[in-house]
């Protein structure tokens, strides 16, 4: 039995949109996190210095872009499957650092939580942006 051309195009569609969905709602948390580091790089770098991380300042810029930019990558569709990768390995690394006292109920839920985000990277970075993207109007 064969799928007619329409049910195809409407099947291809339903899949462009929902990986749109999910690239907003991935690039949100990345957004606004990466906006919120960048809008406060004193009170950031307090807190990663805090953490015993290198060079506080500098690592509260380089992370503060590699979320705000990737974010804005994955919302837009660009070179997706790239900043899908970027952002996977960093939310895992993210997770290894700073979410380890699963003691704590609330550091096991946030280290959780970084694991399943991982997980849609890991797809996005798979399926690639979808129809709705800049990367499939670039070809």
């Amino acid at each position: 039995m064969s799928i007619s051309s329409s049910a195809a195009t409407g099947t291809a569609s339903n899949t462009s949109l929902t990986i749109l969905i999910g690239r907003v709602l991935l690039a949100v948390i990345f957004l606004l996190s990466g906006f919120g580091k960048l809008t406060a790089i004193s009170g950031t770098a307090a807190y990663f210095g805090a953490m015993g991380l290198p060079v506080p300042t500098a690592t509260a810029v380089i992370v503060g872009l590699i979320e705000l930019l990737g974010g804005l990558a994955v919302l837009l569709g660009f070179q997706t499957r790239i900043a899908a990768w970027v952002l996977a390995i960093f939310t895992i690394a993210t997770a290894l650092v700073a979410h380890t006292g699963w003691a704590d109920q609330n550091q096991m839920i946030h280290f959780l939580k970084n694991v399943a985000i991982t997980g849609g990277f890991l797809l996005l970075a798979s399926s690639g942006a979808g129809a709705y993207s800049i990367d499939a109007k670039r070809g």
